[in-house]
C-alpha cells in the first residue's frame, strides 16, 4: 500500500488516505461493539445466573458450546470470504448478530439463551472476525500497530460494558434491556458495513464457487500442518487464559470467592478492562519502538509472578489493585500473537480465522472444563488452573524464533 501512494500526487495520496482511515474506523467501531456485548454478558453473569437458576456446570456449556458450534461453521466463512463475496458474508452475519443480540435479552431460561448463543458465536465470526480480516489486509505493513488499535477500541468497549451492568443494578434496570441496547448499536453499524465496499483479496478467476471454496479448504489443511502457523495458534489460546476465560469466571470469583456483591463484582470486571485502557494506548507507542515479541517475553514473566499474588492477596483492597495491575501488565498479548499468525499466512486472512476456529474446536471447550472443575472442587480451586495458560506462554516465547515476520513483529 505505501509503495502505491508514492506513485500517486498529494491530493490524490490524501483522498487514499482519508478513504483508508473511514474505513478502518467503522470497523474499529465493530469491534467496539462486540466488545460491549462481551462486557455486559461477562459482568452481568451473577445476575443472569440468579434470573435463570443456573448451575455452575450450565454457564460452563454456556460458555463453551456455543464457541464450538461456531468453531464448526466458521471455517467455511472465512474460506467464503477469501474466495467468494466478502461484503455479503459480513452484512449477512451483522443482521444475525443484532437478531441474536436482543433474543439473548429475552431468554427465558437455559436453554433458550444457549440456543441464541449458538447463533451469536457464528454471527460473530462472520461479522466482526471478517471485519478484523480485512483490516489487516488494508496495511499489511502495519500489522502490529491496526491490531493494536483494535485491541484498543475493544478495550474501550469492553469497559463500557460493565460500567453499563454497574449502572443498571444502581438504577434497578433489568440486564435485559441492556440487550436490547447493543442489538440497536449492532443494527447502527451494519447500516454502517453497508456502505463499505470489502473488497475479496484472493478470488479465483474462472473458478466456480464450490472449485474455490475446495481449494480453500484444501490450503487450510494444510496450513494447520505447518509448525509456524501451529505454533501462533497454540500461544494465542494459552494468552487466551489471561484475557477472555479469565473474564469469563471473574464475575462470579468475586462474588462466590471473595464475598463482593453484584455490584462491587462488576466493579472487579470494570478495574481489569479499564486500567487496561492504558496499557492498550501505551501498546501503539511501544510498538513502534521495541519489537512485539521481546516485550511480549517480559510482559508475560511479569503475569507469572503477579497472577498467583492475586490468586493469595487478602481483602477486596488488594485483590483489586492485583487484578489492576495484570489488566495493565497484559497489554498487547493479543495483537502481537495474532499479528504474527496473520503474517504466517499472506494474502488469506479470511483463511486465518478458519484455522482460528478449526484449533478453536480444542479450546472452546476448555471453559467447559473448567466449569465442571469448579463444580466438583470449587472456583477458587479452579482459578488457579488458569495459570497454566501465561506459563505455557512464557514457555512456547523462550522457544519461538527470534526473527518473525511483521513490522517490528520479532
Amino acid at each position: 500500500m505505501s509503495s502505491e501512494q508514492t506513485c500517486l500526487p498529494a491530493p490524490a495520496r490524501g483522498r487514499a488516505g482519508r478513504r483508508l482511515s473511514s474505513f478502518a474506523l467503522s470497523l474499529l467501531l465493530v469491534e467496539f461493539l462486540d466488545e460491549v456485548l462481551f462486557g455486559v454478558h461477562e459482568s452481568a453473569w451473577p445476575l443472569i445466573r440468579d434470573d435463570l437458576r443456573l448451575s455452575y456446570t450450565q454457564v460452563g456449556i454456556l460458555l463453551s458450546v456455543p464457541t464450538l458450534f461456531g468453531n464448526f461453521v466458521e471455517p467455511a466463512l472465512g474460506i467464503l470470504a477469501d474466495v467468494w463475496k466478502r461484503r455479503a458474508v459480513i452484512l449477512a452475519g451483522g443482521v444475525c448478530y443484532a437478531a441474536s443480540t436482543l433474543l439473548m435479552g429475552l431468554s427465558y431460561d437455559f436453554v433458550f439463551l444457549l440456543l441464541t448463543t449458538m447463533v451469536l458465536s457464528p454471527a460473530s465470526g462472520a461479522f466482526v472476525g471478517l471485519s478484523q480480516a480485512a483490516l489487516m489486509d488494508a496495511a499489511p505493513d502495519r500489522r502490529e500497530q491496526n491490531m493494536a488499535r483494535w485491541t484498543l477500541f475493544g478495550a474501550a468497549g469492553n469497559a463500557a460494558g460493565p460500567v453499563a451492568v454497574a449502572l443498571a443494578v444502581w438504577a434497578g434496570v433489568s440486564w435485559r434491556w441492556l440487550f436490547a441496547c447493543v442489538a440497536l448499536f449492532a443494527l447502527v453499524m451494519v447500516w454502517a458495513a453497508w456502505r463499505l465496499p470489502f473488497p475479496t483479496p484472493s478470488a479465483t478467476e474462472g473458478a466456480t464457487t464450490r472449485e474455490a471454496l475446495a481449494d480453500g479448504f484444501r490450503e487450510a489443511w494444510a496450513a494447520l500442518r505447518r509448525r509456524e502457523v501451529v505454533r501462533w495458534l497454540v500461544l494465542l489460546h494459552a494468552g487466551d487464559f489471561m484475557a477472555d476465560v479469565l473474564l469469563g469466571f471473574l464475575a462470579l470469583y468475586f462474588v462466590d470467592v471473595v464475598g463482593a456483591g453484584g455490584a462491587q463484582a462488576a466493579t472487579a470486571v470494570i478495574v481489569w478492562t479499564c486500567v487496561g485502557l492504558p496499557g492498550d494506548f501505551l501498546i501503539l507507542w511501544v510498538l513502534e519502538r521495541v519489537r512485539g515479541l521481546s516485550y511480549l517475553r517480559v510482559s508475560t514473566a511479569a503475569v507469572v509472578v503477579i497472577f498467583p499474588a492475586f490468586l493469595l492477596a487478602e481483602g477486596l483492597t488488594a485483590k483489586l489493585v492485583l487484578l489492576g495491575l495484570l489488566g495493565f501488565v497484559n497489554a498487547g498479548w493479543y495483537p502481537i500473537l495474532a499479528a504474527q499468525l496473520y503474517a504466517s499466512m499472506p494474502g488469506r486472512s479470511g483463511t486465518v480465522m478458519t484455522v482460528s476456529n478449526a484449533s478453536g474446536l480444542v479450546a472452546s471447550l476448555v471453559p467447559l472444563a473448567l466449569g465442571a472443575f469448579a463444580q466438583r472442587h470449587g472456583l477458587g480451586a479452579m482459578m488457579w488452573l488458569l495459570w497454566l495458560g501465561p506459563v505455557a506462554l512464557l514457555a512456547g516465547l523462550l522457544t519461538a524464533p527470534r526473527a518473525g515476520a511483521g513490522a517490528r513483529g520479532a
